[in-house]
């Protein structure tokens, strides 16, 4: 038994050590450089934030993964990862399971209960992967160790902080993506602090357990970013003449509509929009795929990629919400026919 002790007590110093090693200088420099800042400017106590802090690890398998986002990915291998049965079928009972809150946030916010399905069902596939990393490590392995965006990931584990206190949330025990999204619908916690709401009326903002609130903080985040209810989200198009002439697409980056449909059309654009006016300002999109994809992104569509500024995003996005509203309302009609 003595033996067995001695070796996962060598086990666990080895891991620490390996950890250790990895570790860049500027990670601990980082670190008292942040706790000297968040006692200056929020009034935390110097000696247990040096405590706190001082239980966060670098993370190199953070590093790995931001420099391998699915984003990097082209359109036709990043498609078929959500557009699943599995995440149609779980979309539709998600649906089904949470319709008077999915309902509550169209009447409140604007936005249909498929796109908020569609969103969770991305980001986390209904609460089945809420992320691995813990969220204090990948901050803090961003903010102190990744000059590409430290500022960004600084400022990020700041409001971390500002929510632990302000919420009372345990920092360390928090799980989330390498990006320190955390969650059922992933929320950075500066998106945490300004846009979750305490949709079940509980007193709590609560982005784990209540369904509730998961839902109406997505509905409230897309109508703050401007959701527009009367407006569609987009609509795949073709190019008569092979290429929209003098009219450059966007590929994967997000751009803000500016471009009208009577553009568009001038341009070579087929627009079969039904009814919305020619000056509507759209972006044309190009995806890559063995053929290229076309669509045309109206203000909701920019609006889903303040989610994630990603086309790509956006699109799975979209059309995931799209089979999951045409499963849940097959399955409707079945149970109206019995």
């Amino acid at each position: 038994m003595r033996l067995i002790h001695w070796w996962y007590g060598m086990l666990a110093t080895l891991v620490f050590l390996t950890a250790a090693a990895q570790e860049p200088a500027s990670y601990r420099a980082g670190t008292e450089g942040f706790v000297s800042e968040m006692v200056r400017r929020h009034g935390f106590d110097q000696g247990e934030l040096v405590t706190l802090m001082g239980q966060a690890r670098y993370s190199q398998a953070v590093i790995d993964a931001i420099r391998r986002p699915f984003e990097a990915k082209p359109w036709y291998k990043y498609r078929p990862l959500f557009l699943t049965d599995r995440r149609i079928q779980g979309g539709a009972a998600f649906w089904r399971e949470n319709r008077g809150s999915l309902e509550r946030a169209r009447v409140v916010y604007g936005v249909p209960p498929q796109i908020i399905a569609a969103i969770i069902g991305v980001e986390t596939n209904y609460g089945g992967n809420l992320g691995r990393h813990r969220v204090i490590d990948a901050l803090s392995t961003l903010g102190f160790s990744y000059p590409k965006r430290a500022d960004f990931f600084r400022k990020e584990l700041a409001a971390l902080l500002l929510l632990s206190r302000e919420e009372s949330i345990d920092a360390l025990g928090l799980r989330g993506s390498y990006a320190g999204a955390m969650g059922l619908p992933q929320f950075i916690p500066s998106s945490y602090r300004a846009y979750a709401v305490d949709f079940d009326g509980d007193g709590r903002r609560d982005l784990w357990e209540s369904k509730a609130d998961v839902i109406g903080s997505v509905g409230n985040y897309l109508e703050q970013h401007g959701w527009m209810s009367t407006e569609p989200v987009a609509f795949p198009t073709r190019v008569t003449d092979g290429a929209p002439r003098g009219i450059a697409p966007a590929g994967k980056r997000p751009v803000k509509p500016s471009i009208s449909l009577d553009r568009l059309k001038a341009a070579g654009i087929v627009v079969d929009d039904g009814h919305l006016p020619g000056s509507t300002r759209a972006t044309l999109i190009r995806l890559h795929a063995p053929e290229p994809e076309y669509w045309v992104g109206l203000k909701n569509f920019y609006v889903i990629t303040r989610y994630n500024h990603s086309n790509l995003y956006a699109m799975a996005v979209y059309q995931l919400s799209r089979e999951i509203q045409a499963t849940y309302e097959a399955g409707r009609k079945r149970q109206d026919f019995h």
